[in-house]
């Protein structure tokens, strides 16, 4: 299905130009294959384009975005039955699982075992530290999933310690 275009469907493509990179970055947080990954930005592209309307320009678009992305996300992870949805084209976007999977290969030894940890945290504890490591506020990652700036904070650093301890115990096994 073509997108119909509009003064309001370029001001879209345009702002979700300028976020592709949090898109990528979701969906290669959450799903493992290109083909995944593909489903996954698609999912994620016309929920936003469906919710555009109810977008308020006085917020910031990433924030909203992110919301968006997340909540698709977390769903996706959780396999939950989906719904017919009308297939867009990614390229309409200016899209492609390509680039997110450029990403991911171009990722240090590093940085790989940790997306590889953070793919198998819990939906929401990925949501957070994925917008921690964003450098969103504690405020603002509360915004984004609906959680309190406290619970997001605390659970934040909880998680945070776990991957410290899981890499340290990986670091002496290597070393052993």
């Amino acid at each position: 299905m073509a997108l119909p275009r509009s003064p309001e469907h370029d001001r879209f493509l345009a702002l979700l130009g300028q976020h592709r990179g949090l898109l990528y970055k979701v969906a290669s947080a959450y799903a493992r294959t290109g083909d995944e990954r593909g489903d996954l930005l698609q999912e994620i592209v016309v929920a936003a384009w469906r919710s555009f309307p109810r977008f308020d320009p006085r917020r910031p678009f990433g924030t909203w975005l992110y919301r968006v992305a997340m909540n698709v996300a977390i769903s996706f992870a959780r396999g939950r039955t989906r719904r017919s949805r009308d297939l867009v084209s990614l390229g309409d976007f200016g899209l492609e699982v390509a680039g997110a999977d450029q990403a991911v290969a171009e990722s240090s030894t590093e940085l790989r075992r940790l997306q590889q940890r953070i793919a198998e945290l819990e939906p929401l504890n990925r949501a957070l530290i994925l917008l921690h490591l964003d450098g969103c506020s504690a405020n603002e990652m509360a915004e984004v999933l609906g959680i309190s700036a406290t619970n997001a904070s605390t659970r934040v650093s909880r998680i945070r310690q776990q991957l410290q301890r899981e890499f340290r115990t990986e670091r002496r096994a290597s070393e052993a």
